[in-house]
């Protein structure tokens, strides 16, 4: 007999534990584990109707409310693959993820742009007239459950397959083995659920444990704030700029919420804006590691192995993160303790591969370690520490520069409310470090900011360029987008200032 296991047995498993529990707050709406598996085993009764099948990829489209997991976990229970989409693509880029990933089905929204496709479009509310399956559909664990499409930062976006195993494990571990999580934990839902980090950590994470998720549509600070409060949310998971973004927010507040566990990921967070935020709100976060190819947690900050400021903490249960050298593509040799270089992982959270990429995924997965682009350390106490993407390595004059140290020197001026360096076009050294800034109050000038960076930086790595601007480029999940940086510094010369 074959071993069987469903992502779907996630919501299946809670609602038979906890039916009565709140699962999911969207505004004045209050949903129980068993109304939404009884929902999404409609969903899934929907689809049948409609010919997707057992193995089917169905595309969905839909922003943080409670017809996200109907939707999700009723693809899954039907054995079909679910292919999140993202919510700020053009109709082009989303024609391009349906035919790229041979979605049968696309579910969207009616709050979602309309485009012209080739396949049926419907609408959430329209899955839930059906009968029901009785129960979910057996998979084999090394299924496809999920496709998510990369960032595309190097040519078109590429769909990472993750398995039912995958992603099981990873929400399994996130919550029993890595964080202090609680099933009476209320959990705010701002990442978006068609990203990795909303996905697994927020939403699987929360119904593993059958703890209470409250949905955020739209991010802001305050909305935020006032939520947390309101709905008695005692953890949030964010990326930097949310942490950033709940600072400002809580700037002359005196009901701020009570916040019991923070998880930061998506991109570094500068040490200046943890140690912030933990005296503002009287907790401690866990800054962690990952990517959509691994589930995506290989890293973080634990309560078990004591936690360091600077650092994405150590490997998850069952996952290993080793430094190999960069500079070898097709094998991996791993570096001693301490040593620079990239950083490789292999585990029960490594995808199966790129969809129909055969070439790209073997140039990912080598001697079967996942190469993730990142360059970081790995210490004698087994800590890692990212350095920086290897593609937004400067190169200066022959001399490597990584724009996080330079960012965290940065981020300590109380000028500064962002920050993000990159290298541009130089004629003389190749590349010039530029440092692009959100002014605070007061505001700083380009002057005093590359002094202040030559006093705490080699005469190499401090910002030759200062540039201010209102706000810096995101994409949907919250990230600073420095390839669109580069281009919009590259193409104007506005808000210049040159040592």
């Amino acid at each position: 007999m074959t071993a069987t296991l469903s992502v779907a047995a996630i919501l299946a498993e809670s609602s038979r534990r906890y039916p009565r529990r709140t699962a999911v707050v969207d505004g004045d709406l209050r949903v129980t584990y068993a109304q939404l598996w009884r929902e999404a085993l409609t969903v899934a009764g929907a689809l049948r109707d409609l010919g997707v099948r057992p193995g089917d990829r169905v595309a969905l489209q839909c922003p943080n409310t409670v017809d996200f997991p109907r939707a999700y976990y009723g693809i899954l229970a039907l054995g079909a693959v679910v292919v999140p989409v993202h919510l700020l693509l053009t109709p082009a880029e989303v024609a391009y993820t349906l035919r790229d990933s041979g979605a049968r089905l696309l579910i969207a929204h009616p709050a979602v742009a309309a485009g012209d496709f080739d396949i049926p479009v419907v609408a959430p509310s329209s899955l839930l007239d059906a009968e029901p399956l009785r129960s979910y559909a057996s998979r084999d664990p090394s299924d496809p459950a999920v496709v998510l499409y990369t960032s595309g930062t190097t040519g078109q976006p590429k769909g990472a397959v993750l398995s039912h195993l995958n992603l099981v494990m990873n929400a399994t571990v996130n919550v029993f083995d890595a964080n202090d999580a609680r099933p009476s934990d209320v959990v705010l839902g701002c990442l978006p659920l068609f990203h990795t980090f909303g996905q697994t950590v927020g939403m699987n994470g929360t119904f593993r444990l059958g703890a209470t998720l409250v949905m955020l549509a739209r991010f802001t600070g305050p909305a935020a704030l006032d939520l947390m409060v309101a709905e008695g949310v005692d953890v949030f998971h964010g990326v930097p700029t949310m942490y950033l973004a709940l600072l400002d927010a809580a700037a002359g507040r005196t009901d701020l919420p009570r916040l019991r566990l923070c998880v930061s990921g998506g991109a570094s967070l500068p040490v200046a804006v943890l140690e912030r935020f933990n005296e503002a709100f009287a907790t401690s976060i866990f800054e962690g590691y990952g990517l959509s190819e691994t589930s995506p947690t290989a890293t973080t900050n634990q309560p078990h192995f004591g936690t360091r400021a600077g650092t994405v903490g150590h490997a998850v249960w069952g996952v290993e993160v080793q430094v190999a050298d960069a500079a070898v593509d097709e094998r991996i040799e791993l570096l001693p303790p301490g040593a620079l270089g990239e950083l490789v992982v292999r585990g029960h959270n490594v995808f199966s591969g790129y969809l129909d990429r055969p070439g790209d995924t073997a140039l990912a997965v080598v001697d079967g370690w996942f190469r993730t682009g990142d360059l970081g350390t790995v210490d004698e106490d087994g800590f890692v520490t990212i350095v920086d993407r290897k593609k937004d390595l400067v190169i200066r004059g022959g001399f490597n520069v990584y724009p996080r140290e330079v960012e965290e020197v940065l981020a300590r001026h109380p000028g500064v409310a962002q920050v993000a360096v990159i290298g541009v076009p130089d004629p003389v050294h190749g590349e010039e470090i530029c440092a692009v800034v959100v002014p605070g109050s007061p505001a700083p000038s380009g002057d005093e900011l590359i002094a202040w960076s030559k006093e705490r930086l080699g005469r190499h790595k401090y910002p030759r360029q200062v540039r201010f601007v209102e706000s810096l480029p995101l994409g949907p999940s919250h990230k600073v987008l420095k390839r669109e940086l580069r281009k919009a510094v590259v193409a104007s010369s506005i808000g210049v200032t040159e040592a």
